[in-house]
């Protein structure tokens, strides 16, 4: 249950920085999901944290002790990695009994803890088998158990589930909450993967280049999200984007496009006035545009024709894919829609849920 903070982080390969002033401040027993693409810093933050990478600039502090210099074994973390790092030649009960031994934990106290760790992971049957007798979820349990049983202060994850088939992943993702209740130890998980970002974080840092864009609650990441960035590697079709003008009519604030001329909401204008006659980028959830007959909104000129191109049944849901003018974009509609490939449909734009994004630094205006 210890607290984990990091103060202007930053590390660099000789002349590329792979990760530039990231500060963040973990709270005992919270579940930190850090996300982004390949190659954004994630991993390196993390082993930094470890101890298995060192700093170029910045610190990091365990419970209020500074560890810049203090060895892995010293600050008391466990890590699991993404290929499981099991040893082959060990039993399971070996495996997880490995590090106890190492530090000379007596024998009966050693088997208590495999025992119980292995009842808390269901994996009391398989105590006996090699790692390669075994399915992938079951060594990544076990690899789960290695980090358990020597009872860390931390946590950290390494994209322990990109391994695992989409089944077996969404079923972990479930259990690996559940251990954060029963542990109530800090945890801080590494993924690029959205879902389980959103599924297990009590608090996501979402990363690009080397720093964080936007550290908030999973709700506030979706619905409120800092940039362009964000609001595009979140939601699953990703956001549709538009880009226009801002223009300022006798009938209030507009959104023009080359195709589309829409009307700002009312309680949307006194942000969006100081853009007037600028470029933005409009950005619409698959979910806020809907069917003519489905759905109206107050702003009847929000309404437009588009092509349907695409149509990809999903079984709970459809996504259509459209295309209007210049514009490429698709929805999400629940599994009974009715529509055919070319068909001229009629959709209406919820505007009330719209955000908008400044053309130049693709910060969220609203």
């Amino acid at each position: 249950m210890s607290k984990v903070v990091l103060e202007n982080v930053t590390k660099k390969y000789n002349d590329t920085v792979a990760v530039q002033s990231v500060s963040l401040d973990i709270n005992p027993q919270e579940l930190l999901i850090l996300v982004g693409p390949s190659g954004c810093g994630k991993t390196t933050t993390l082993r930094m944290i470890a101890g298995l990478e060192q700093l170029s600039s910045g610190n990091i502090y365990i419970d209020n002790k500074k560890v810049n210099d203090i060895s892995p074994r010293e600050r008391n973390v466990a890590m699991v990695f993404q290929n499981y790092a099991l040893y082959p030649h060990m039993t399971v009960y070996e495996n997880l009994a490995f590090s106890l031994k190492m530090r000379k934990v007596p024998v009966n106290v050693i088997n208590d803890m495999v025992t119980s760790t292995a009842k808390l992971l269901a994996i009391e049957d398989i105590l006996g088998c090699k790692p390669r007798l075994l399915s992938g979820g079951q060594q990544q349990r076990v690899a789960l158990g290695r980090a358990i049983v020597r009872r860390p202060n931390i946590f950290l994850f390494d994209e322990p589930l990109s391994n695992l088939d989409a089944h077996l992943r969404s079923k972990m993702r479930t259990e690996l909450s559940r251990l954060h209740t029963r542990l109530a130890t800090t945890m801080i998980y590494v993924t690029h993967d959205q879902v389980e970002a959103m599924s297990m974080g009590e608090q996501i840092a979402v990363m690009n280049h080397g720093r964080i864009q936007q550290l908030a609650d999973p709700i506030t990441i979706y619905e409120k999200p800092a940039n362009k960035f964000v609001a595009g590697f979140f939601g699953n079709p990703p956001i549709n984007f538009f880009e226009g003008i801002l223009t300022l009519k006798n009938d209030g604030l507009r959104f023009k496009s080359e195709d589309w001329d829409f009307p700002i909401p009312d309680f949307k204008k006194d942000t969006l006035v100081p853009y007037k006659d600028k470029k933005v980028i409009m950005g619409l959830r698959p979910e806020h545009i809907t069917g003519q007959d489905i759905i109206k909104t107050e702003y009847e000129s929000s309404q437009i024709q588009a092509h349907v191109e695409v149509i990809e049944p999903m079984g709970f849901e459809t996504l259509v894919y459209f295309s209007s003018g210049t514009h490429d974009f698709v929805v999400r509609f629940e599994s009974n829609v009715n529509f055919s490939v070319a068909q001229v449909a009629k959709l209406n734009f919820c505007l009330e849920k719209s955000l908008f994004f400044d053309a130049e630094t693709e910060n969220i205006i609203l």
